[in-house]
Formats: structure tokens, C-alpha cells, sequence
């Protein structure tokens, strides 16, 4: 029986090419003599230009006649937010050919999920678990930005997120370590290609750099303590494949870390980028990080932040001006020497060599490249498919027959910019195909009820109640789409509660008592915390905010032409006061145990005062998540069977080789993502209760079984002690090849 197929197996094995052999990119020495020349020739002022990113903001038209003489004159090394091809091009021209050193300009854009065609939201494609899939959305995204005179993006961000309060989650890959760095390869290799001088292909920015996902309180722009063996362990372990993928350039987080601001943070910047991982691009801050240093409490004023950015290893600075007004006269005070400014115009000259501006400064062949073409729409369509996850199906209400009677019910049923989810500068509702228009087309007018009961979802006003539940009673069946806007995810939209807002819950709680059968359908940019809502509902489907396509799409999954595979790229808590939750975390010395756990209304009233017997959990919410890592459901059932292992005691330079037989149980073809989870049962630090370590999809047809096999160098089960030491450390250890992070046929090995 065939494990993986053909395609499957070349995509790993170039992955693998790719990770081995783009950490360190040899320095090419005749860019390095360009590189030279062009220092030399360059005065304080214009070595300080190359490091300045200066632009405007992401609303802004036109080009100030102020910029174009800064570029005049050498001042600005790259530009942000520019996009009008003509102007691009324009600026471009001046920069070349007037210029003193005619160096090309970069020109940065955030493009997060697709340019024009919009993909689902990083957190959602992450819930595809499928890297080629990945790749292609955001190839088709630096396609669509080349074309419209785009270099470099600011993507993709691999912080790791375990809080779902936190905004920034959407753009996030999720809680895992493993999964967040084969996202974030695939998306390098999709901007970059095998050689971002190629037209069409543009430049990666990996943010936000570093521990950003761990904000305290999930409140965006927070400070973060962590230690170190935590930091090495899971959060830094995304980046690094990032940047052994060969990721052009870094980006700054908000945070601090540990006391110190990212931007001016020597451990980060140079002892784990340069030093460590020998990394040769350029870092840039985010948005005036490096003048926040100062209202942080960690720089004094401007001219101190600059000191303490340059010193730590920064070399662009984005929008604030501490470079532009203070790095000459700290070097001639001989705070920073030339040199070190030199260091910084090298690492970023070096890119945009790399980048082929040089040589090719006005885009080349642009024109190939179309924007919301056929095969951008199906792949926003197949994606948005993919990433739709599964939650809940109760007597196999799903999917739905052709010939019901649906009541298509609200606020983001036929909203056609919020389906586009947070970050998306460049796409434009009047491209989206909402739900309701999809199922419109494929039950027929006639057939589909539509009241949208709430005008959007923080309404808290009951006038629509009524025609909702007017079309409701019509119907068989209540699709309700719910959710978040695009606004309350995202940037700065950190949210305390993340319940559904406004009066959606009792607009379901009215609709339920018609006696209609429910299916509500999820959109927004994080796992919603259902509460009362979950039992009211007889199936459930998290779609995220799935982009241009999500109206085809969705439709798709509900009638059944697409059987859903996605799988939950994080934890899903049931209560607000669970988070941070998180599948991957350290046993306690009184771990959760259904045997001896007692809820809050277990409890006998006047009570005696004791803890003997109790765990770690919480009296109202237990111990467990509403759904694990890991989980979703199918149209069709699998099972797992036939564990095997080739050799239970390992030395440290072998692999572990296990497999299982999975069986398609159902009647319908099927896709699974099957897991394998280790654990370290004893270590000199607390070890995770489980790790994931490998992931295969499989397509099953009914009744079709598959043997999947994992192996994995045994130097994969290193980790960082309390002495930063990585090491493999000898001892016995459980796995489990599963569907998600709870469950899964388990196993042991020793390792010597």
C-alpha cells in the first residue's frame, strides 16, 4: 500500500533540500566586490539613506514632491505603501538615474493573505495543514504585486499564539512550533520562489521577530516574560526555519522581551540571528518600533533610540526618523562607528542584489501577470474549501440535499468586505462572492429564505429579529452565518471576551425555538468561545474569514461536493478564563484526571475545606478544550489500526520509524491529516505532554486503507535544557499517530 504520493514525496523532499541548504547562503563574491564599490562610494549621508524605509500610509495617494528629492538625493533606501504602478515607476526612475549612486529602491506592501484575490486568513489557511496549497496562494500573491510594481512584502508572520484573545491571531499560524515553520517555508518559497530575482517572485519579510504571540494578556503591543529554554523551544523555532529557507528579510516586533524592546534587542538581533544562525539579510523594525523604545521607558529620547537600534543589530528603520536625524552625529561622536553603518548598507545592498533590482529596476514583464485570474479564483476557492474546519455534525445533518428549503440567515451571510477577513489594503469587496449569492445559484432563488436578522455583527438592535424568523419557519433548514466583522480581528483589535458580539447569541437562542434544524457557520479571525450557543446548534463549520471565493466555497462544503478536511491549527477554549490554552503545554505535579475531577456543582455544599484529590482544572471549566489541536471532522469516518514501530530502542543518531493503518470507514472519499505526537516522559526540564513532530494527508476512497508511515531522525527529540544546551537526552518516551492532539493509537521507545 502507497504512503505517499509521488507529488507528496517530491514536495517533502525539495522542502527538505531547500531547509538544508538556503540557512546559510555562501556569499556570492562577486556581489560582495559590487557591494564594496558601491560603499566606498557613498557618503555618511547616503549610507544612512539605504536604511531609512519612508512612505506613507496604507490610504495615502500620490507622491510628495519632499520624497522625491529625499530619493534625489540618495536619503531613502525603500518605500512603503506606494502603489500606483506610475508612480512606482516613476520614483524608481529618479532613484536609478539621478540618484548619486543610482541604488534601486525597494517598494513594501503589506500583502498578508493575496493581493486582489484574497485567501483565507493565515489562522485559516493554517487549518489546511497543506503546505503546497500554501505555497501556490501566496506565489499567486507576489505574482499579483509584481504586476502592480510590488517588491516586497511584509509577510508572512510566524508568531506563535496560544491566547485567542490577541488580534493578531488571524495573521497567525497558529500554537505549534512544527506546524508554524513549515507554513511559514511554504510562504517564503511561494513570495521568493528558488530565486527571488525572477519576475514575478518578491521579496519575504518573516515577522514579528520575536515572542510577539505571547503579548500578556493578549493585548497587542504588550510586554512578554518567557525563558529562555521556553523562547528556543517553540517560539524562535518558526524563524529559524524561516530563515533557513533563505527568508530575504526580518522584521522587529512591538514587544519587549525579558525587559528589552525588540527593535533594540542585542540577544535577538545579533547573538541568535547573526551569530547562531549566521543569517545574512537585512531586519527592519515595524512601524516606528524603534522610536516606541521610548515611551517603552527603554531609550531616553530619539537619538538614544537610534543608538540602541543600530548597537543591537537593526538595520532599516521603518517610518520614525531616529536614523535620518540622528546616526550621523552618533557617529561622529564615535557612539557608532562607520563601520558598524557600513555592516548595515552591506546586509541590505545585499538583498537587493539578491532581489535582481539592479538589474531589472522597473519591473520586467510585469504585464504577464493578471490580477483575480481563473486560476487565482479556483485556487481562493479550493483554499477556502480546505481551510473550512468541521466542529460539529449531529446526525449527519451535513451535508445538506438540493432540494431543501434553506433559510439563509446573519450578518455575514451576504458581507462582502468582512469575508475578507483583516489586512487586506488591496481587496475589494465588489470581487467577493458572498454565501448567500453562492447558494442563491445553487438551490435555486426560489428555494433559499434570506432575512439577515442583524445588520452587522455587533448590532445590538432586535429590529430584524422578526423577518428572520419569519424566513426561517419557511424553510427545512437555518444556515446562520455569524461571526466577527473583519474589523475585530487583526492589529490592535485584541479583544477581552470573544464570544460572538453583539445580539447574535439570542438571535440563535429565537431561531432554535421555530424547532428548524441549525447549521451555524463561523467567520471571523479567531476560535469564538460558544458557550450557551454550541448545544442550540445541530452542526457547525469554522470557515475563519475565507476571502474572495468564500461564498463558492462554503457552498461547496454544504451540499457536499467538497468533503471537508481542514483540522484545527490551534486549541479552541470553552471559556474565556481558560486562556492561555494550548495543547503542547508541561504536566503538572497534579495533572487533570476525569477519575478524580469534580465540577462545581459536584460539590457538596458546606464542604470540608480540602485540596486532596483535586488537580489542575477549573471548578466551572474544567480541564478540557471545546475542541483540541488538531481536530476536525469529515463527511466520512477513519479509523486507526495496526501500530507498528521498526526498533523501540534508539541510538541518538537513528530514526524513530512507526505506522498505522488508516481505513476510509465511510461511504464518501476522503481527506485525513494524520498526526504523529511524542513525548519525553522525563527530561531535566518538563517536557510537553505531547509534541507533534510529523503530519501526512492521505485521500482515502470509501473503504480504501492506507499504511502511513512517520520517520524522524531521533535529533529531532532535542530540545534546549535550563542550560541552553540542545540535546537529545536519553530515556523512554510515548507516541501516538493520531487525528488530533487527544486521541491516537499509542506506543513507546527507548532512547539510549
Amino acid at each position: 500500500m502507497k504512503t505517499l504520493t509521488a507529488k507528496q514525496i517530491l514536495y517533502s523532499l525539495v522542502s527538505f533540500w531547500i531547509f538544508s541548504n538556503s540557512y546559510s547562503q555562501e556569499p556570492n563574491k562577486s556581489i560582495e566586490k559590487k557591494i564594496d564599490k558601491i560603499i566606498k562610494g557613498m557618503s555618511i549621508d547616503q549610507k544612512i539613506g539605504q536604511a531609512c524605509l519612508k512612505g506613507t500610509s496604507s490610504r495615502s495617494k500620490g507622491l510628495s514632491e519632499e520624497l522625491k528629492n529625499e530619493v534625489r538625493k540618495g536619503l531613502v533606501g525603500s518605500v512603503l505603501n506606494l502603489t500606483e504602478p506610475s508612480l512606482v515607476l516613476e520614483l524608481q526612475k529618479i532613484a536609478v538615474e539621478e540618484s548619486p549612486n543610482h541604488i534601486p529602491l525597494l517598494f513594501g506592501r503589506d500583502v498578508i493573505h493575496g493581493y486582489k484575490t484574497i485567501f483565507p486568513i493565515p489562522l485559516g489557511l493554517a487549518a489546511s495543514w497543506d503546505m503546497e496549497l500554501v505555497e501556490k496562494t501566496s506565489k499567486i500573491a507576489a505574482n499579483e504585486s509584481y504586476s502592480r510594481c510590488i517588491n516586497w512584502t511584509f509577510a508572512p508572520m510566524v508568531d506563535i499564539a496560544r491566547d485567542a484573545r490577541w488580534g493578531r491571531i488571524a495573521e497567525s499560524p497558529g500554537e505549534d512550533p512544527l506546524l508554524a515553520s513549515r507554513l511559514g517555508v511554504a510562504y517564503v518559497k511561494g513570495f521568493q520562489g528558488s530565486d527571488p530575482s525572477v519576475p514575478g517572485q518578491i521579496l519575504a519579510c518573516v515577522k514579528h521577530f520575536a515572542a510577539y504571540g505571547a503579548a500578556e494578556g493578549g493585548r497587542d503591543y504588550n510586554t512578554v516574560s518567557m525563558s529562555e529554554s521556553l523562547l528556543r523551544n517553540v517560539y524562535l523555532k518558526p524563524f529559524e526555519a524561516a530563515a533557513k529557507a533563505g527568508a530575504a528579510t526580518f522584521m522587529s516586533s512591538f514587544n519587549d522581551l525579558n525587559g528589552v524592546p525588540a527593535s533594540g534587542n542585542t540577544f535577538l538581533l545579533k547573538k541568535i540571528l547573526r551569530e547562531e544562525w549566521k543569517y545574512d539579510g537585512f531586519v527592519v523594525s515595524d512601524w516606528n518600533s524603534a522610536t516606541e523604545m521610548i515611551p517603552h521607558g527603554f531609550a531616553a529620547d530619539e537619538k538614544d533610540a537610534a543608538f540602541k537600534s543600530a548597537s543591537a543589530g537593526l538595520d532599516m528603520e521603518m517610518t520614525s526618523l531616529s536614523y535620518a536625524n540622528h546616526l550621523k552625529n552618533l557617529i561622529a561622536e564615535k557612539k557608532i562607528s562607520e563601520k558598524q553603518l557600513d555592516d548595515m548598507v552591506r546586509n541590505i545592498l545585499r538583498i537587493k542584489f539578491r532581489a535582481g533590482v539592479f538589474e531589472n529596476p522597473y519591473f520586467k514583464d510585469r504585464e504577464k501577470f493578471s490580477l483575480l485570474n481563473a486560476d487565482a479564483l479556483q485556487t481562493s476557492r479550493t483554499a477556502a474549501g480546505k481551510s473550512c474546519v468541521l466542529l460539529k455534525n449531529e446526525n449527519q445533518m451535513l451535508p445538506l440535499k438540493s432540494n431543501q428549503k434553506i433559510a439563509v440567515i446573519g450578518p455575514l451571510a451576504d458581507a462582502s468586505r468582512e469575508q475578507l477577513g483583516t489586512w487586506i489594503f488591496d481587496g475589494k469587496k465588489e470581487d467577493s462572492q458572498t454565501p448567500l449569492k453562492a447558494l442563491q445559484n445553487s438551490f435555486g432563488e426560489n428555494n433559499v429564505y434570506y432575512a439577515a436578522g442583524l445588520s452587522h455583527s455587533r448590532s445590538l438592535s432586535e429590529e430584524g429579529f422578526a423577518s428572520a424568523i419569519k424566513e426561517a419557519e419557511k424553510s427545512d433548514v437555518i444556515l446562520f452565518f455569524a461571526g466577527e466583522e473583519a474589523i475585530l480581528s487583526g492589529e490592535a483589535h485584541s479583544r477581552a471576551n470573544i464570544n460572538l458580539p453583539g445580539l447574535q447569541e439570542k438571535l440563535i437562542t429565537e431561531l432554535q425555538k421555530t424547532g428548524k434544524p441549525i447549521v451555524l457557520v463561523l467567520m471571523s479571525g479567531r476560535p469564538i468561545t460558544l458557550g450557551a450557543v454550541l448545544p442550540k446548534v445541530n452542526a457547525l463549520i469554522m470557515a475563519w474569514h475565507p476571502g474572495t471565493m468564500a461564498g463558492s466555497a462554503i457552498s461547496d462544503i454544504l451540499l457536499g461536493l467538497v468533503n471537508p478536511s481542514g483540522k484545527l491549527p490551534v486549541t479552541w477554549p470553552k471559556e474565556v478564563g481558560q486562556i492561555p490554552i494550548y495543547y503542547n503545554h508541561p504536566n503538572t505535579g497534579r495533572p487533570a484526571d476525569p477519575k478524580t475531577f469534580v465540577a462545581i456543582q459536584d460539590i457538596p455544599i458546606e464542604a470540608w475545606q480540602s485540596s486532596l484529590g483535586n488537580n489542575s482544572h477549573y471548578l466551572d471549566a474544567g480541564y478540557e478544550p471545546q475542541f483540541p489541536f488538531g481536530f476536525g471532522l469529515s463527511y466520512t469516518a477513519f479509523s486507526y489500526d495496526n501500530l507498528k514501530i521498526e526498533k523501540k530502542t534508539l541510538k541518538s543518531d537513528e530514526k524513530l520509524t512507526v505506522s498505522a493503518v488508516i481505513t476510509n470507514t465511510g461511504t464518501r472519499t476522503g481527506t485525513e491529516t494524520v498526526q504523529l505526537y511524542v513525548r519525553d516522559i522525563t527530561g531535566s526540564i518538563v517536557r510537553p505532554i505531547r509534541e507533534l513532530k510529523d503530519f501526512q494527508q492521505i485521500e482515502l476512497k470509501p473503504q480504501e486503507s492506507k499504511t502511513v508511515q512517520f520517520s524522524i531522525p531521533v535529533s529531532e527529540l532535542a530540545f534546549y535544557n535550563d542550560k541552553m544546551e540542545l540535546k537529545v537526552e536519553a530515556g523512554d518516551f510515548k507516541f501516538w499517530i493520531a487525528s488530533h492532539a487527544e486521541n491516537g493509537l499509542e506506543g513507546d521507545f527507548k532512547v539510549e
